[in-house]
C-alpha cells in the first residue's frame, strides 16, 4: 500500500522555524516530483513547492520563496520543506503529494498528484 507520512508540524513563535518530513512508502518515489502544499481553514488547498524527482529544480510559492526550502533523499524515499522565518499567515495543515508529470508547470496544481499525504499541522503565533 502506497503511504506519504507526514511529520515535525508543530507550533512555533513568529520568526522561529520548522522542518516538516514525508516519509514514503509502498514502493519508491525516486521517479517522482514531490510537492508540499498547504490549507488553512476556509482556504483552498494551494502550492507551497515542488522538487523534481532528481532534486535537480526546485519550485516555490511567491509567499515562501526565500524563506522555505524544499529537498529529497532518495536512498531515504523522504522529502523535506525547511521553514524558516515563519509568519502567523504560515499556519495551515502542510500536505506532502507525489506526482508523475514531467511538466514543470503542473505541479503547481493539486489535481496533477497522484498520491497524498494526511498532513501535519503547523501553527505560528504572533
Amino acid at each position: 500500500q502506497v503511504q506519504l507520512v507526514e511529520s515535525g508540524g508543530g507550533l512555533v513563535q513568529a520568526g522561529g522555524s520548522l522542518r516538516l518530513s514525508c516519509a514514503a512508502s509502498g514502493r519508491t518515489f525516486s521517479n517522482d516530483a514531490m510537492g508540499w502544499f498547504r490549507q488553512a481553514p476556509g482556504k483552498e488547498r494551494e502550492f507551497v513547492a515542488a522538487i523534481t524527482w532528481s532534486g535537480g529544480s526546485t519550485y516555490y510559492a511567491d509567499s515562501v520563496k526565500g524563506r522555505f526550502t524544499i529537498s529529497r533523499d532518495n536512498a531515504k524515499n523522504t522529502v523535506y520543506l525547511q521553514m524558516n522565518s515563519l509568519q502567523p499567515e504560515d499556519t495551515a495543515v502542510y500536505y506532502c503529494a507525489a506526482s508523475r508529470t514531467t511538466y514543470a508547470i503542473r505541479y503547481y496544481y493539486p489535481r496533477e498528484y497522484d498520491h497524498w499525504g494526511q498532513g501535519t499541522q503547523v501553527t505560528v503565533s504572533s
